[in-house]
């Protein structure tokens, strides 16, 4: 017999396994075993990916979703370092979850992205720690521009995030962990609060890189932290402006919620106004209006050079941060919106502090830009005369300041609303203008208050003065515009005097 026959018959006689032939049970144990081989190379390739989600989830997945009361739009920045990818805002659909994704898919952009090493569209201003930002200025103009522009800048400072673990960094900032910001604040101790509001505690720390910063630890009340948590890191998390605080990173684990910005350490307008930094120095003319030129400069921005706009709503002196250099810097953007180009208003619950909510939106809770306008209006009549927006202590006709600076200036005594603590007044010229500015902005039909870009040159026009002619010019505008102002405020009360006589 040949060796393939008796092979063959080897093959064919039956086993004792089910009395399957010897080739067949061979057959089956070696399509066992190959199946055994795929199963354990599927399993680790599964692993393999669930191991790098979860590297990815440990910095990203976190990140807040747009809140579905805030219906926000696509934006396109050009890069002047070319690169491929454009900086995208968050955009999501009220009713549906998948363009979550897209904030992430935003957030996980590569390294050599991050908008601390590249240059950014901006508006208004151009100057920002880091090589990047969106401000530009040219010469004195305020124009609000959707383009970017050469930095003009002679000086660049490092980032504050340099020398943070890599694997910690997003797109526009930094993951924190608790353990990071326990060992910033020294464990959160009372001897570093730096204040403390309705949602939460701020702490001054320290970064592992030296860099100062403040820590907003937010309370765990019913939700109410989760939300304004959402809202700070949509709306500022990736805007960069000199006149905005800038927030640098997050913190997300378990229950706590904190806010990481940097650190400005010459106290806020209201201190500077009503309290404790009133003994650090004089509080010029010149500086005060510096810090309200820079608030005015951050929310042209805010409503007039980025997609969706960024209605602050919560406008007010002790949210304009100052450096040592009396840089104004909005803060505080637990109370923003984010407002579509295609929508004129938005309604909403009514949410500010007394005194400076524009009348509109407290009697119908339709809220747009104009509302910051008016806020805007408000502070600046604060920081000229000194006196808090409503002050119960003082005479029945003297309660609110707007309306007593309305009075005030009728009445032809302009000149007596400066606030006695300035050692050297004001010129005629500039208290005028200063008025001019913030009569038009409380004006209490919104359609006819001025657009931020138009405040900022107008408030320009006395911190950078032109030639003396045209000075001479302007100031002669400004007494016409005083004088109509009196004009109607005069027409309005003899109205009124008429109308409770007839009654």
């Amino acid at each position: 017999m040949s060796i393939e026959g008796a092979l063959n018959a080897d093959l064919s006689k039956k086993t004792l396994l089910l009395g399957l032939k010897l080739w067949v049970l061979i057959g089956v144990f070696v399509g066992t075993f190959i199946l055994l081989i795929l199963c354990v190379l599927s399993v680790w390739v599964t692993l393999g990916r669930r191991s790098r989600r979860s590297i990815d989830k440990f910095s990203f997945s976190q990140i807040p979703n747009v809140s579905k009361d805030i219906k926000v739009d696509e934006v396109e920045d050009q890069s002047s370092n070319g690169l491929p990818e454009s900086l995208l805002l968050p955009v999501r659909d009220r009713l549906s979850d998948k363009n979550s994704e897209k904030m992430l898919a935003y957030l996980r952009m590569s390294k050599s992205s991050d908008p601390d090493t590249i240059s950014q569209c901006s508006a208004v201003y151009r100057r920002e720690k880091g090589v990047s930002s969106r401000s530009v200025e040219e010469g004195s103009s305020a124009t609000v521009q959707k383009q970017c522009a050469p930095s003009n800048s002679g000086q660049v400072t490092a980032s504050p995030l340099v020398g943070l673990p890599e694997v910690s960094r997003l797109g526009w900032g930094h993951w924190f962990t608790l353990r990071d910001l326990e060992l910033a604040t020294n464990r959160f101790s009372a001897e570093n609060v730096l204040g403390e509001g309705g949602y939460g505690v701020v702490y001054k720390g320290r970064l592992i890189n030296g860099t100062e910063v403040a820590v907003k630890k937010l309370f765990n009340n019913l939700g109410q932290a989760e939300k304004e948590f959402r809202v700070e890191v949509e709306a500022i998390g990736q805007v960069r402006h000199k006149n905005l605080v800038r927030l640098l990173g997050y913190c997300i684990e378990g229950v706590h919620r904190m806010l990481v910005y940097e650190y400005v350490n010459n106290g806020n307008l209201e201190q500077w106004l009503h309290g404790a930094m009133q003994l650090h120095g004089s509080f010029t003319w010149e500086a005060r209006m510096k810090v309200v030129l820079g608030t005015a400069k951050a929310l042209a921005y805010l409503h007039e050079a980025i997609e969706p706009k960024v209605v602050h709503r919560d406008i007010k002196s002790s949210n304009i941060l100052i450096d040592d250099d009396f840089n104004g810097k909005v803060s505080d953007f637990g109370l923003a919106k984010l407002l579509d180009s295609r929508e004129s208003h938005i309604t909403t619950r009514v949410m500010g502090t007394f005194g400076y909510v524009a009348p509109e939106y407290a009697n119908t809770g339709l809220l747009n830009e104009k509302s910051d306008i008016y806020s805007f209006g408000v502070l600046l009549l604060e920081t000229v005369t000194g006196r808090d927006p409503v002050d119960y202590d003082r005479l029945a006709n003297e309660v609110n300041l707007v309306e007593w600076l309305k009075m005030m200036v009728g009445a032809r005594r302009a000149e007596e609303v400066v606030d006695p603590n300035l050692e050297v007044r004001p010129s005629t010229r500039s208290l005028k203008r200063a008025l001019l500015v913030a009569l038009r902005c409380v004006d209490p039909h919104a359609v006819k208050r001025p657009k931020m870009s138009q405040v900022v040159q107008m408030l320009e026009a006395d911190v950078y003065p032109f030639r003396q002619d045209q000075r001479n010019r302007k100031s002669r505008t400004v007494s016409m515009e005083i004088e109509s102002f009196k004009e109607e405020s005069n027409a309005e009360g003899s109205r009124s005097n008429a109308t409770a006589t007839a009654s």
